[in-house]
């Protein structure tokens, strides 16, 4: 089986999917709070991170790290019902970008984003180091048969 990264069709294919989804996240009324208006380097951060995440090349660590997405979530204080929102935006914007629609792959994303939603909301209300998430690197997200 391939990775994630493969199976979603690659950088492009992810660099659409996060297109979309930030522009979506820029439109919520519950979300648009956490981004504000936006920056145009940030489809790009998401792309490199998430294609890290899938198993594609490692661009994130190398060019920004993962203490970089440490700093842009403290002191977001994100609640319950934004990680909501931002997990069912996400797999929307799945839907609106043409990604794969077996079970096996959105299962895989749906978890990924479920416990990426969690450390974000976890370390933007950490009111000290010792309360982040032990997280300090991309995790590598694998599906079934993805070695």
């Amino acid at each position: 089986m391939s990775s994630l990264y493969e199976h979603a069709g690659g950088e492009e294919a992810i660099h659409r999917l996060e297109d979309l989804f930030y522009s979506s996240v820029l439109a919520d009324p519950l979300l648009k709070p956490l981004f504000g208006a936006g920056r145009p380097e940030h489809v790009d951060h998401l792309t490199a991170f998430t294609a890290e995440s899938f198993g594609g090349p490692d661009r994130f660590s190398r060019e920004l790290g993962f203490s970089h997405l440490i700093a842009v979530h403290r002191n977001l204080k994100i609640t319950e019902e934004q990680r909501r929102r931002f997990v069912e935006l996400y797999m929307a914007a799945l839907d609106e970008a043409d990604m794969p629609d077996d079970e096996p792959f959105r299962a895989a994303i749906r978890s990924h984003v479920e416990f990426g939603s969690q450390v974000a909301m976890q370390n933007s209300n950490a009111d000290s180091d010792d309360e982040l998430h032990p997280l300090r690197e991309v995790p590598r997200w694998t599906w079934s048969g993805d070695d």
